[in-house]
């Protein structure tokens, strides 16, 4: 099984391909996110092709996987509140109302490229004003695309999704490995061709 590199310092990227059993070590691309692109998919696509494209040219012969995720709502794209002020405005927002989540994935080899995205629709409940307060209180949404995160308190935020969950987590597994058989990659080291014991 071939080694990866994770162009993401994202835990919960981290976590997901841990569970998964992917074999990976982490190297963070330290790329500018700014962008006047108001498309969230071509954006997301963009980012995580000149992510995996900065930590390429630092490991010219390994398999790179980069990814990037906005969340998109009314027109506007809300990246990582740069304080908790704008992280209460972002939920005050998203209260009551659906928005969208869009992730990039940009796997590179040596000589092959695989890029795509995923979208996926999130409802927020009808949030109270001290529950808003209280969650970007908490500081948690900080680091994360739209101010909050689906897999931890934020949890408690959210009423119904349509789409893939480890999209909102921030790393789409089933396009991620639809990608990864595209350039004939199998990421999961536990994929057999044949059951062990069988007769």
């Amino acid at each position: 099984m071939t080694e990866i590199i994770l162009a993401s310092g994202s835990p919960r990227r981290k976590e997901l391909l841990t569970r998964l059993g992917v074999q990976f070590r982490v190297r963070s691309a330290d790329v500018d996110e700014n962008s006047p692109e108001p498309d969230p998919q071509i954006l997301v696509q963009f980012l995580a092709n000149k992510k995996a494209r900065a930590v390429q040219s630092l490991e010219p012969e390994r398999i790179i996987l980069a990814a990037d995720t906005v969340v998109a709502f009314e027109g506007q794209l809300l990246q990582k509140p740069i304080s908790k002020l704008e992280n209460a405005n972002f939920i005050r927002a998203l209260s009551g109302n659906w928005h969208e989540v869009f992730t990039g994935v940009c796997i590179l080899t040596p000589s092959a490229q695989a890029l795509g995205f995923e979208r996926t629709r999130v409802k927020f409940r009808d949030l109270s004003s001290a529950e808003v307060l209280g969650y970007a209180n908490s500081g948690e949404g900080l680091d994360k695309a739209g101010g909050y995160g689906i897999q931890e308190m934020g949890m408690a935020l959210v009423e119904k999704i349509e789409g893939d969950f480890f999209n909102v987590v921030g790393l789409p597994i089933a396009k991620m490995i639809t990608l990864a058989h595209s350039l004939n990659l199998e990421l999961l080291p536990w994929v057999k061709s044949e059951v062990v014991g069988a007769d």
